[in-house]
């Protein structure tokens, strides 16, 4: 599985947008691990929309769903415009998916790595 996940993220630009650094920072090692090139991590809606808007490659994004007092939907919707891929990550487990967000993928923190580099691996790549 991660010599497979290697090959399809390998090269790959993802965005991480977490507001907790310790979090942040185990899944951007194991997304670097995979070869991704991580972008942020970011911890606010206002910092990951400026790397949306100046990243000349973005190919998806990890969301936390809640960033302090902010949601992320703002991110989601960026990228949705832009046609980016993304996935949500939740540290609750009672938390209700917005109509418009049902078919995002979504995953409990503690997140796993291989199950979240499966998802982005199936993400249909497109030239960027």
């Amino acid at each position: 599985m991660a010599e497979q996940a290697r090959n399809t993220l390998g090269g790959r630009h993802i965005l991480i947008v977490e507001d907790e650094y310790m979090i942040a920072a185990d899944l951007a090692q194991s997304l670097e691990d995979l070869g991704v090139s991580v972008l942020g991590p970011s911890r606010s809606v206002a910092d990951a929309l400026g790397i949306i808007h100046s990243a000349p490659l973005l190919d998806a994004a990890v969301l936390d769903v809640d960033l302090g007092i902010e949601k992320v939907f703002p991110v989601a919707d960026a990228l949705r415009q832009k046609g980016v891929p993304f996935v949500f990550a939740t540290g609750h487990d009672d938390w209700h998916t917005p109509s418009m967000y049902e078919a995002v993928p979504r995953f409990e923190k503690p997140v796993d790595t291989r199950a979240l580099a499966r998802a982005l691996s199936s993400c249909a790549w497109s030239p960027q």
